[in-house]
Order: C-alpha cells, then sequence, then structure tokens
C-alpha cells in the first residue's frame, strides 16, 4: 500500500481495479492534464472522483436523497451539482484498498475506465500492459476483469433524474422521480 500511496501523493498514474472494472487513477485536482493526456481525452468531458461518504459537502451543497446514500459505497456515480457552478461526478468506491488510500491521502482522486477516448474499455492485463503500461507509474494486477461492468452514472442535476450510464448498480426507477 505503501508504494501505491507514494505514487499517488507524488503525483503518478495508477492502473488498479476499481470496485468493477480497471481505472486509471490519480490526485483529484493535481492529476486531470495528465490522465487526459494519457486518454487522448477532450477538455469537456469530465473525470468521476472517488470521495469519501464524509466528504461529499467539500464538492456539492445539495443534500442527497437516502435512497442513494445506502447505494454507497459501491458501484454508482452520481453527477450533482459542483460548488462553483459546474458539475461533478462523485462515487464512494467499495474496494477496501481504494477506501485506505483515500483515508491515508485525505484527497480525492480522479478515476476513468482504461482505455483511449472513443474506444471501448480494456479488460485483460497483457492489453492494458502493451496499450498504457509506459505511460503510468504503476499497475496493480489482479488478473482479467473480462465481463466486469463499470459503475452506474445517474444525473442528479435533471429532474426526473437520468440514467447515463446502466452499469452494475441496479437502481429503482420510481426513486428516479
Amino acid at each position: 500500500m505503501n508504494k501505491l500511496t507514494d505514487i499517488l501523493s507524488n503525483n503518478g498514474i495508477v492502473i488498479m481495479p476499481c470496485d468493477t472494472i480497471y481505472g486509471i487513477v490519480g490526485v483529484y485536482p493535481d492529476s486531470e492534464n495528465r490522465i487526459r493526456d494519457i486518454k487522448g481525452r477532450d477538455e469537456n468531458k469530465p473525470f468521476l472522483i472517488l470521495i469519501r461518504k464524509e466528504w461529499i459537502s467539500r464538492f456539492t451543497k445539495i443534500e442527497l436523497k437516502k435512497y442513494f446514500l445506502d447505494l454507497w459505497p459501491g458501484p454508482l456515480t452520481l453527477i450533482v451539482p459542483g460548488l462553483t457552478g459546474n458539475t461533478v461526478a462523485l462515487r464512494v468506491p467499495d474496494d477496501k484498498r481504494l477506501q485506505n488510500i483515500l483515508l491515508q491521502l485525505n484527497h480525492a482522486l480522479y478515476s476513468t475506465s482504461v482505455n483511449r477516448s472513443g474506444k471501448a474499455s480494456l479488460e485483460n492485463e497483457s492489453d492494458i500492459e502493451k496499450e498504457f503500461g509506459s505511460e503510468v507509474e504503476l499497475f496493480v494486477k489482479e488478473g482479467d476483469l473480462t465481463g466486469s461492468q463499470p459503475s452506474t452514472i445517474i444525473n442528479l442535476t435533471v429532474k426526473p433524474y437520468k440514467i447515463i450510464r446502466q452499469g452494475s448498480c441496479i437502481i429503482d426507477t420510481d426513486m428516479l422521480l
């Protein structure tokens, strides 16, 4: 764990399992440009932010419904109004390693799928290593994650709430109203 947190605290980029699929991870907000360069991602498309549940007020003023709070930690990403008028996509990871990293660093983390922008997410260690191995400081390998689904993304800035991506978290559609 120390090597992982050391790399992240020194603005390094890591590929690691992130509850559901492998993710490219870096400290928020310092790693944004580097992750964009690695992925070839447009500036207008934001990354999700991994947080601890008690940090919600660091990112938004809205009070989240108990229904959504009860699904955290887990594979649910919520798009909410940010503190500066923008929107932010927040997720509280269930992965114990990610929870410990957040606690040790006392910083949120960006997380995004392991792929070049516009391409499918990579699931196999060998494909990830070949495509991204030389561009990150560490790749935490835990086997192929074939068939894994990413987090479900819900936009809470519109009414009714809108499912942007159906992933591994199943949502009661009555809660979207």
